[in-house]
């Protein structure tokens, strides 16, 4: 029986209708970013002072100075360790109504002799933008409500990673995918005019409960249309137009400093990729896994005409099982057999290790300069040698080689950096990048080989099972950064390294899928393991057949 990676050899394994497919999902994976970190720039936390309600009718009048203001609305530092939270937060407690207060006799004279109180008159920003802080007073005591916002889209990642992962096996990857452009795109222009915090954070989760799910479904039809000769690349290629968006986000926030604007510019093109309906098909593969036969011949015959190739006449014979009966996905199938089991054990804490050490490397390291644009800027460009490193080995030496290194660099890189004097800061700054080229490489990674071990039927559903993990890691990520660091500063480090040092240990008991098409059924999964001379055997099998014809 025929397979669809065997068809795709007839009709085109990357032609100009793959091409075509891949720009489009492309440019679904560059929005994606300002979702999954845009809150660097919407939840920007610019310099802030306490805010008197006397002070600029006073200042006016008596021609006073930005720092003789500070002088009773900024309590001065006291050298410790909480002094610029004191100073940002706290203020002298100014009667403003007293009618004795004069240019002569001003509190500048008696502020040592006042009583501290919270900025019960609000904040002043020093800032010519706007961001989900300065609207809504994200500080002090409610600082927390920002990191909140954050951990409802990890949270909504979490969730519709597992539920979306069974909708777009069970009902198709074209439907799903449709569907979660438009919640998206309406649920974030909702978060643009939303008048309140409370309704910031719900139309947030609900962003986040679908917009991975999109972003993963791109990714799937992606690899379901293409050979297993282009596979990785295109794969690989998807993730770097996620840090092409990076990119392109830290521009449009820079040109766009208020953050309603910045949300509403970054949504508008989920409404243009609606029009994706009419441009992309559904995924053969899904639909003969389904039983659709005669749906998916359709779309074949389309394909071939779109690359100017002809249908093979074993298209009657196309099959994704033995038996030829409607595939149902079932968690269940992700844990049932021994290969499948192990694969999704590892995956999954690989998925988790992955999001802790990229989220926590970022959190920890900080900024390198008091640009933020800039910084951001600095820090996706580094991603970009993973991508060339992947592409280059891993056709030559596979998929587990290139990965295990990555993983255990990353660990190398956090271990020194944890024990290297803060002086030495150039070390510090080349580890920290060595660092992040090594989990991206490992993230990258991941992302290509979950798709290639599991069945078609259940291929979307394993990727957002696994994945999800990600997003539990997301959620934690600050508590094991920030709390850790109360104890000892570079702890974090410590941890980074020994999960990426087990992540590596894991990986070699994957299975390599180099050159190994996609499998089709459960038992093709299994085996995946020990397909090495079958797939070699049909290979040669198949050019004689080519050459009988």
């Amino acid at each position: 029986m025929a397979t669809f990676d065997e068809l795709l050899q007839h009709i085109g394994e990357f032609d100009a209708f793959q091409r075509q497919m891949f720009l489009l999902m492309c440019f679904i994976s560059a929005v994606f970013s300002p979702i999954y970190v845009g809150i660097v720039f919407i939840g920007f936390i610019p310099d802030y002072r306490c805010a008197g309600a006397g002070i600029p009718e006073l200042s006016n009048d008596c021609g006073w100075t930005l720092q003789e203001q500070l002088n009773y609305t900024v309590l001065e530092p006291n050298g410790s360790i909480d002094s610029l939270y004191i100073s940002q937060c706290y203020q002298y407690d100014v009667d403003w109504n007293n009618t004795s207060l004069s240019c002569t006799n001003s509190p500048l004279n008696i502020t040592s002799q006042l009583p501290r109180t919270s900025c019960k008159d609000g904040w002043v920003y020093n800032t010519t933008g706007s961001s989900l802080v300065t609207e809504f007073n994200l500080v002090c005591g409610d600082s927390w409500k920002l990191d909140l916002i954050q951990s409802c889209v990890n949270l909504g990642f979490f969730i519709g990673g597992i539920i979306s992962g069974y909708i777009a096996d069970r009902f198709g990857r074209k439907p799903f995918l449709m569907s979660t452009l438009l919640i998206t795109a309406i649920f974030g222009i909702l978060m643009a005019f939303a008048p309140s915090y409370p309704l910031v954070v719900i139309f947030r989760f609900i962003q986040g409960l679908v917009s991975k799910g999109c972003w993963l479904a791109g990714y799937i039809l992606v690899a379901e249309f293409v050979g297993l000769e282009h596979r990785k690349t295109v794969g690989i290629l998807y993730q770097v137009a996620f840090t092409v968006g990076l990119l392109l986000l830290s521009g449009v926030a820079y040109v766009l400093p208020h953050w309603r604007w910045l949300q509403m510019t970054v949504t508008i093109p989920y409404f243009i990729f609606l029009t994706y309906y009419w441009c992309i098909p559904e995924s053969p593969r899904w639909l003969i896994s389904q039983n659709r036969k005669a749906e998916a011949k359709v779309i074949i015959h389309s394909i071939a005409k779109k690359n100017g190739k002809t249908v093979p006449d074993f298209l009657e014979s196309l099959t994704a099982d033995e038996e030829g009966e409607k595939q149902v996905p079932s968690f269940m199938d992700l844990v049932r057999t021994p290969q499948i089991r192990k694969n999704t054990f590892i995956l999954m804490f690989i998925w988790f290790f992955c999001a802790v050490v990229y989220q926590g490397l970022i959190m920890h390291i900080g900024s390198t300069g008091d640009n933020v644009y800039l910084d951001f800027f600095i820090s996706a460009l580094v991603e970009f040698p993973s991508a060339i490193i992947i592409i280059i080995t891993v056709d030559r030496v596979g998929r587990r080689w290139p990965w295990l290194v990555g993983c255990i660099i990353t660990g190398i890189a956090c271990l020194i950096t944890a024990f290297i004097p803060h002086g030495l800061s150039w070390l510090i700054i080349t580890l920290s990048c060595v660092s992040r080229m090594g989990i991206t490489l490992s993230i990258e990674m991941v992302c290509l080989v979950n798709a290639e071990l599991y069945p078609t039927f259940i291929r979307n559903l394993g990727i957002m099972v696994c994945s999800s993990m990600c997003d539990l890691g997301g959620v934690i990520t600050p508590f094991i950064v920030y709390r850790l660091a109360d104890i000892w500063q570079d702890l974090p480090l410590i941890v980074f390294a020994v999960l990426s040092t087990v992540s590596g240990i894991l990986v070699y008991f994957l299975p390599e899928t180099r050159g190994r098409a996609l499998p089709e059924t459960i038992e093709e999964a299994e085996n995946l393991h020990k397909q090495v001379k079958t797939t070699k055997l049909a290979t040669t099998y198949l050019e004689v057949s080519k050459v009988d014809i």
